[in-house]
This record gives C-alpha cells, sequence and structure tokens, in this order.
C-alpha cells in the first residue's frame, strides 16, 4: 500500500531535526510528503524555503495551501513558484477561522473556488480534504459531501481525509461518496496518538469521535499512551489496508517513531 506522511514548519524554527525525521521515514518510500504551512498561511515564506529543502531530500512533495487572506495575485504568484520548482501536487483547503467569527475573505470564500482557480492556471494534481464525520461547520454530513462533490467537479484529483480513530466511519463515509457519484482515490487520515492532551486539543476543533475503549486505555496508563497509541494504529491501518484502501496518509507531527514502528508490522 502507498502511504505519505504529513509534516509541519518546526514552530522553533529547527529544521535540522524535522529533516533527520525525514531521512528516517524515507526509506518507506513514501508516495509524497504533504507539508502545512501554519495557522493561517502565516509561515507561507518559510514553508518555501523548507519546500526546496525537502525536494533536496529527493522527496515527492505537497504543499498545502489555503485561501484564506489571500488574493487571486498572491496564489497566483504562489502557485507558479511551487511549479517552478518542479512541484507537480498541491493540497487545497480553505483554511481555519482567523480569530473569531468572521472568515477574512479576499477573493476565495470556499475551497472549491480555489481548486478551479489553481485548475484554470496550473497543471497541478490537486487534493482535497475529505471528513469521514463531516466538517465541524457543516450542518449535516450530506451537506458536507456536497460540498466536496463542489470541489471534486472544480477539478480536484484526490481526497485526503481528516484523522479518525473509527474504521466504520470511513467505511461509511467512503460508500456515501462512492453513492453520491464521487469516483477519486480516497486515502485515510492516521494519527497514532502521542498524547492525550494533544488528542484531545486536535479534536476539539473538528468533528472526531474516538472509541470508549480507546480513551479508557489511555486515560488508565498515562505512561504508556504512545504504546497505546501506536499499536491502536497497527490494527486501524491493518483493517483498512485489509478493505483494499489505496493509501495511508500518516500525520506525523513531525516524528518518526510511532509511524515507523506502524509501518514495521503492517
Amino acid at each position: 500500500v502507498k502511504v505519505s506522511f504529513e509534516v509541519f514548519p518546526p514552530k522553533d524554527g529547527n529544521i535540522s531535526k524535522l529533516f533527520d525525521e525525514l531521512r528516517i521515514l524515507k526509506k518507506y518510500n513514501p508516495q509524497l510528503v504533504s507539508l502545512t504551512y501554519g495557522a493561517n498561511g502565516g509561515t507561507r515564506d518559510f514553508s518555501l524555503e523548507l519546500l526546496r529543502t525537502i525536494l533536496d531530500l529527493e522527496l515527492n512533495v505537497m504543499p498545502h495551501f489555503t485561501c484564506m487572506c489571500s488574493s487571486k495575485e498572491i496564489i497566483e504568484h504562489y502557485i507558479t513558484q511551487i511549479e517552478n520548482m518542479g512541484i507537480e501536487n498541491i493540497l487545497a483547503l480553505r483554511g481555519d477561522k482567523i480569530d473569531g467569527d468572521e472568515l477574512c475573505t479576499v477573493d476565495f470564500r470556499y475551497a472549491n473556488e480555489l481548486v478551479d482557480f489553481i485548475h484554470q492556471k496550473t497543471t497541478l494534481s490537486i487534493g482535497v480534504a475529505g471528513y469521514p464525520e463531516g466538517h465541524i461547520e457543516a450542518e449535516s454530513l450530506d451537506m458536507d459531501i456536497d460540498n466536496l462533490k463542489r470541489k471534486v467537479d472544480a477539478g480536484a484529483s484526490a481526497i485526503f481525509t481528516q484523522m479518525f480513530f473509527d474504521n466504520n466511519k470511513f467505511f461509511e463515509y467512503v460508500q456515501r461518496i462512492r453513492d453520491a457519484e464521487i469516483y477519486l482515490p480516497v486515502i485515510p487520515g492516521i494519527l497514532p496518538v502521542r498524547s492525550l492532551n494533544q488528542m484531545d486539543k486536535m479534536i476539539s476543533m473538528a468533528r472526531i469521535s474516538v472509541p470508549k475503549s480507546l480513551r479508557t486505555q489511555l486515560e488508565q496508563f498515562p505512561d504508556d499512551v504512545k504504546k497505546i497509541g501506536t499499536e491502536f494504529a497497527i490494527n486501524q491501518c491493518g483493517e483498512l489496508i485489509d478493505s483494499g484502501v489505496c493509501g495511508i496518509h500518516f500525520f506525523t507531527l513531525n516524528h518518526s517513531d510511532q509511524v515507523c514502528q506502524v509501518l514495521d508490522n503492517i
């Protein structure tokens, strides 16, 4: 099964540790490494430097791009830069709300508008986000899938899902997507839990359910959180592979250890 890894620009600016981790992960021959660029696009210039350095490691890289607070001119300049670097993939996202309820919009309100713009202007392969339990702002999963359909119709070529811990939610989601006549590859996003606080922080910002058995284990054995998280991810990935997924996208949190253990066991 093909694998891909998500990393983010280190908050402390220390990229040497990130590259040490990427060198370790490189042995698994990832399809690509996706790079976020921090909250609200604030580290976009730093991300461009990181993209160049990741390319120097001979890894296929997929930058994230959000359209919040970005004009068409800024976006066109950015996508021209990454195409000139030889990058072929981009993950197009709307982006999070910024400090309050109002969306900061310039030329784009929704991800499908960004997808359409990139599709018209470039030959980039465009990934989009999917939400197995629905986007936190969507009134229903059906409405969320309608939004996904808009992104697909605008020119998306693959769907990378938000993390989830219940495979049945993913299987049901894929079935509903297919029922909506969306036939793109759907790549499940997997997070090997490193810390209970970190997990709770991440799921507080999204619609993600945690199986009671997993939460109970994590709370009962606080010293073994990483071990429990890794074993859960191994079982989760094994079931996904048995179901025939085309790939698995790991949220690494800039650490290779757990992802290595998962991959070595599947």
